[in-house]
């Protein structure tokens, strides 16, 4: 399993730059080839497969590698490497492709809305997850999935939770299976319910899991409603850096005095996020480097979740039984129908 908070002890000297990099080299090679591997899946048109976004893609392919032909050894300090530098730099993109003007362009009540998504959410998920007899930490991520963005929020969110391998590759599993039903279901359920164009937006972007699935969602329905469910998805995406924050200083104060526990990081790159996101509103990034933007971000992200596919044993997987699975249904059923419940109020 690989642990990206692990440093060697105390007084150890650093090794030169060159050597650091020549032990990274296998495991960066391999992870960048199952990343890739992602991609062209995604751009291949394969009917089923071609809905997913990259980020998932790479991980099962790792996933896949790992638990057939195995991992060598020398991979390790790469992939460890692949969940720190280029998951946090990808995070901090992420911020671009999200301006305040547009977030402020949903409302007072729509942003009310998108808060209380996920604050509701992350609570319930977690007072649930007690209750199932779900781990902590697995709790915890699944609930940062579901109520603020899938995949990202996964693994931004275990950078100060910092659980295993099996259990970020869980709560993706989870996270990926319920939005991936959602983003099927909710344009035939869209027809059915006294719902506007933007107000179906809004509870898509409010409560569907994935920014690609949200996309593909509200799109179904018309130009328009697409573009404001993307508004709205960004700005849960916006609220990932203040939960993150939260999370880290939550963390850091209950195993602050306890004996052989290492406090939990100091999530700064979250500040880097948030900088994007003013950066992004001055105007001075054209819509062309944003876009370059996102697609190197995805790369980021796809890198460092196929270092968690790659150490991903299945059969540690399956050990965690059907209850964490029970509680990213039911938590997906509470953004669903909670959100839902308010949409109707607001788009009266």
């Amino acid at each position: 399993m690989v642990n990206p908070s692990a440093a060697p002890p105390a007084g150890t000297p650093a090794p030169p730059a060159s050597e650091r990099l020549r032990g990274w080299a296998p495991g960066l090679a391999l992870g960048a080839a199952v990343a890739a591997a992602g991609f062209a899946l995604k751009w291949s048109g394969l009917p089923g497969v071609s809905t997913l976004s990259p980020l998932m893609l790479a991980i099962l392919v790792g996933m896949a590698v790992r638990n057939t032909v195995g991992r060598p050894e020398a991979a390790r300090p790469g992939l460890a490497f692949a969940l720190r530098a280029p998951l946090r730099l990808g995070i901090v993109l992420l911020g671009l492709q999200v301006t305040l003007a547009e977030i402020l362009g949903i409302g007072v009540a729509g942003l009310a809305l998108l808060a209380f998504a996920l604050v509701s959410t992350f609570l319930f998920t977690v007072w649930l997850g007690e209750r199932l007899g779900v781990a902590p930490g697995l709790t915890q991520l699944i609930a940062a999935g579901t109520g603020i963005c899938g995949a990202s929020a996964i693994v931004a969110t275990n950078t100060v939770v910092r659980d295993s391998d099996e259990s970020v590759a869980y709560a993706l599993a989870t996270v990926t299976l319920f939005g991936t039903i959602a983003m099927f279901a909710y344009p035939a359920l869209g027809g059915w319910l006294p719902l506007s164009d933007r107000g179906y937006g809004l509870w898509t972007g409010a409560s569907v899991h994935e920014v690609a699935q949200v996309v593909a969602a509200g799109f179904a329905r018309g130009q328009e409603t697409g573009e404001f469910s993307t508004v709205a998805k960004l700005a849960r995406v916006l609220m990932l850096a203040p939960l993150v924050l939260l999370l880290g200083a939550w963390m850091t104060r209950r195993s602050r005095g306890t004996a052989g526990e290492a406090r939990p990081p100091m999530p700064w790159f979250v500040f880097g996020f948030l900088g994007m996101v003013l950066l992004a509103g001055t105007g001075w990034i054209p819509d062309a480097l944003r876009a370059q933007a996102n697609l190197a971000t995805q790369m980021l992200l796809a890198l460092a979740l196929a270092a968690v596919g790659l150490e991903t044993d299945i059969r540690r997987l399956v050990a965690q039984g059907w209850r964490p699975m029970a509680l990213g249904a039911l938590a997906t059923l509470w953004i669903a129908a909670s959100t839902l419940a308010l949409t109707l109020l607001w788009d009266r």
